[in-house]
């Protein structure tokens, strides 16, 4: 997770955006980036953001999940190689540091340091930090701004904004196609599929716990600080 210096906003527009989600896809790879922007903008990113002709990528990390927010990103992420971790987080960061500057003269530094991690070592905090995650949107709108401690009226209403919040990867979680080729679900989805009422009914029951679990606390911490 990180955040714009001084909390300023990262993304002011649908293009901030698409540039972000297009670098999750090609600056996961071990080899040089080559530039395919224009052709991923113009295909509107809807299902994929490859290309026919692309070279198969060196896979850095498995992108689980993401959410981009005005002003800050949350990323679930497995390295698959030792040091790869770092290596992507900097890809990212420089090269949409890179494009944010230059498109609106500025200089200097756009994000609040180095990305801060959390360990996810437990089975319930793995699936536990997916919701919170595809929650994030929920911040947005005033009605919903305090769903981390349950406290929500209508909760159909709560999955109907997130339904409508393009930003993230919980509609590919849905089986709606939205960015579906940055992101490794597999392990997820089989999960959910065992699950009475899959990943909605999943979320719904997160969103009515009555208490969010001890795991999400440094989650809660960095989000304060917002």
């Amino acid at each position: 997770m990180n955040r714009g210096v001084d909390k300023r906003k990262i993304f002011n527009n649908q293009k901030d955006y698409v540039r972000f989600i297009h670098n999750l896809f090609a600056f996961n790879d071990h080899k040089k980036v080559t530039n395919n922007l224009h052709a991923a903008q113009k295909s509107q990113f809807f299902g994929t953001v490859s290309q026919p002709k692309r070279r198969k990528r060196e896979l850095l990390v498995h992108i689980h999940a993401f959410v981009l927010m005005p002003n800050h990103y949350h990323l679930l992420l497995s390295p698959l190689f030792d040091g790869a971790l770092s290596i992507f987080l900097k890809k990212i960061n420089m090269g949409y540091a890179k494009y944010f500057n230059e498109k609106n003269q500025r200089i200097g530094a756009l994000f609040q340091g180095k990305t801060k991690r959390i360990i996810i070592n437990k089975d319930p905090h793995y699936m536990h930090i997916l919701h919170y995650i595809h929650c994030n949107p929920l911040d947005l709108n005033p009605e919903y701004k305090k769903w981390r401690v349950s406290d929500i009226q209508n909760v159909k209403n709560a999955l109907d904004y997130l339904h409508n919040y393009r930003w993230s990867s919980f509609l590919d979680y849905i089986d709606i196609k939205n960015f579906q080729s940055v992101t490794y679900r597999n392990e997820f989805l089989l999960f959910f599929k065992e699950e009475t009422g899959g990943y909605i009914k999943s979320t719904k029951n997160f969103l009515q716990s009555r208490t969010l679990q001890k795991e999400s606390l440094n989650y809660l911490e960095f989000e304060k600080k917002k």
